[in-house]
């Protein structure tokens, strides 16, 4: 059975605005796992408690700036900051990922180049975290709905960055629903990124909701994820229709089956 993971940014805002009540109301709603956006906008040493005192592991936060990628005259030092203070969050919240995004690339070079100046810039990433015990999970987006001019879009160009930063702790996030909505097929991009997929998320197509609000064949995706060889959690990164525990009901029955 898949460990699904609640994304306390979209669920449980019947809480109210603070993540450490957040947590509190994943807890008894019987999740074990939770993901969150970025950590610089919440009080850690709060949310360290909550975690602690619900027993509720973090599987995964983001890195900012997401888009700060430009040329002529890049600065990376902003990437390499806020790259800085994700982990060190991470390792006080016992979350062993930090998600990384491409921002709009590098304007002027061709997607290769790109993708070669990527390679770079991640290189020098996973070598400057190494021995911390936090691995960074590069995420591809959709460009066609909700991230336009976003870089990587694609799952193979991510693979390709993967391949090229070399390193056990540099992998890949794999967005269903962003590889759906793009026009991907699952079973083969996950054939593709076979060894390099660390984390999953899911929701919809299309509308970006709850499992069973779209279109998508749930329980035929979760029978490809599992066969792709992926055991790890699942982050419910959804915008709910309904009220957050009635919302997961359904992928939680369907999840529970695998």
């Amino acid at each position: 059975m898949y460990q699904l993971s609640a994304n306390i940014e979209l669920l449980f805002t019947e809480a109210g605005p603070d993540a450490a009540d957040r947590v509190r109301a994943a807890a008894t709603a019987d999740f074990d796992a939770l993901e969150m956006w970025f950590s610089t906008d919440k009080d850690v040493e709060s949310l360290s408690k909550a975690l602690a005192d619900t027993g509720l592991k973090l599987t995964a936060l983001l890195a900012g700036p997401r888009t700060n990628f430009t040329l002529p005259g890049t600065d990376l030092g902003p990437f390499f900051e806020g790259l800085d203070l994700a982990v060190e969050h991470a390792r006080l919240l016992g979350c062993p990922r930090v998600v990384l995004g491409s921002g709009i690339g590098f304007p002027g070079a061709k997607r290769a180049q790109n993708l070669d100046k990527l390679v770079e810039v991640f290189s020098q990433a996973a070598q400057r975290i190494k021995g911390s015990g936090v691995t960074l999970v590069l995420e591809p987006v959709n460009t066609r709905v909700d991230h336009p001019g976003a870089l990587l879009d694609r799952t193979a160009d991510a693979v390709t960055v993967a391949k090229g930063v070399d390193s056990e702790n540099f992998k890949i996030l794999y967005d269903m629903y962003h590889s759906i909505t793009e026009g991907e097929d699952p079973a083969t991009e996950l054939a593709n990124a076979a060894g390099f997929v660390d984390y999953v998320q899911i929701a919809d197509v299309p509308g970006r909701g709850e499992p069973g609000s779209g279109g998508i064949d749930w329980a035929a995706h979760l029978a490809t994820l599992r066969a792709s060889g992926y055991d790890g959690p699942i982050g419910l990164e959804y915008f709910p229709t309904v009220e957050s525990v009635a919302s997961v009901a359904r992928i939680r029955a369907i999840a529970a089956k695998g």
